[in-house]
């Protein structure tokens, strides 16, 4: 079975994972399995493929049964946890697409879509708070602070107002019809209701946590030399790949130009990140949903991984 989706700057990634014989390979987003099934075509020894969304794992089911080929449901935060349940505390490369998948919202009834009618759900997991439950029950300064933080909503506090006035919500179209009544008339080419629906469902899923997890769980996990390439789709989630790379890179401006030398702490655990890839035109023609993706990649030094903050991965 080939994966129904195109993946996302799929040469590009595979360069950054520059991977070879023998390597250990984790996809930490299988999604539709694009990453994954282009990997094994570079004679990797071993192939590990996290998704917490259960139809991932049904869509890939054909590669559960490779002896090369784990799939594990877990978030990405967990990456740890579930390669050590396969005896597994090292590997050489890893790779991340943030976001949701085309597979997720090309599926009426998971409601990731405003595009189209479904229920209000947005749970990656298929478990646990839904975007129902957040909008019905949360206060209207939380709303509009999701709405906001997530989605650059400039008109968050009428949405947020209007929802609370309207509520209950069960319907991606109630929600989708109260937004674009609300704003009127949008930017050419974007509907009303983008930055609503996005901000919901990261917030939802947890999605900029999950993020900061998994990539201090990747630090942790790759060996010396080993390679990190991550795909993001939005500004919030580049901007925290970017200041990660570049802290543990030590790329981190000066606090001032009298002070060039300022940092002191840890020793770099990433050498200095690449250059970030945008698609090509070509690439987005052929792929639109490709076309606010970026890559950025770096390859794991021999330095110790840095401290975990208190509260933070």
């Amino acid at each position: 079975m080939s994966a129904p989706h195109l993946p996302v700057l799929l040469a590009e990634v595979m360069a950054a994972l520059a991977l070879r014989p023998g390597d250990i390979y984790v996809d930490a987003t299988l999604g539709a399995g694009g990453y994954l099934r282009a990997a094994r075509g570079y004679g990797i020894a071993q192939a590990y493929g996290f998704d917490r969304d259960p139809d991932a794992h049904q869509l890939n089911a054909d590669l559960a049964g490779l002896a090369d080929v784990s799939l594990i449901r877990r978030p990405f935060a967990e990456l740890e946890a579930g390669l050590a349940d396969h005896g597994v505390a090292a590997v050489d490369a890893i790779a991340f697409d943030i976001g949701v998948s085309s597979m997720q919202i090309d599926r009426a009834e998971r409601g990731f879509s405003f595009q189209a009618d479904g229920p209000l759900d947005m749970r990656m997991a298929q478990e646990g708070m839904s975007a129902a439950d957040f909008l019905n029950t949360a206060s209207e300064s939380d709303i509009a602070d999701v709405l906001y933080r997530l989605g650059d909503e400039r008109a968050s506090r009428r949405i947020a107002r209007a929802i609370v006035a309207d509520r209950p919500f069960a319907r991606t179209g109630e929600l989708a019809g109260l937004i674009r009544r609300v704003i009127g008339k949008a930017e050419p080419g974007k509907d009303p209701a983008t930055r609503s629906f996005q901000a919901l469902r990261i917030h939802v899923n947890d999605e900029l946590g999950q993020l900061d997890a998994g990539l201090a769980a990747a630090e942790r996990l790759l060996k010396p030399g080993g390679r990190l390439a991550v795909v993001s789709f939005h500004s919030a989630e580049d901007r925290r790949v970017k200041n990660f790379l570049r802290d543990r890179s030590g790329s981190a401006p000066a606090a001032s130009r009298h002070q060039p030398y300022a940092n002191t702490g840890p020793a770099a655990s990433f050498e200095r990140p690449a250059k970030a890839v945008r698609p090509t035109a070509a690439e987005v023609s052929g792929n639109p949903r490709a076309r606010s993706a970026t890559l950025r990649s770096a390859v794991r030094s021999a330095a110790p991984p840095w401290p975990q903050r208190e509260g933070r991965a």
